[in-house]
């Protein structure tokens, strides 16, 4: 399974995916609270070929 977790702030959050044991599959980068940036982590999400859990904190 795969972890996308996030870390919201005011305007902008911290995103990172993650493996199990916290392989790290991506790098974590910042997303702004647009509608261009929040449907290109949508799009992002939507490729993962697993099953995926989003946390958000």
């Amino acid at each position: 399974m795969i972890s996308v977790g996030i870390d919201v702030s005011k305007g902008k959050s911290i995103v990172c995916f993650l493996k199990p044991y916290g392989e790290i599959l991506h790098k974590p980068f910042e997303v702004k609270h647009t509608e261009s940036d929040l449907k290109t982590l949508v799009d992002k999400i939507n490729t993962l070929k697993e099953e995926t859990r989003v946390v958000m904190e």
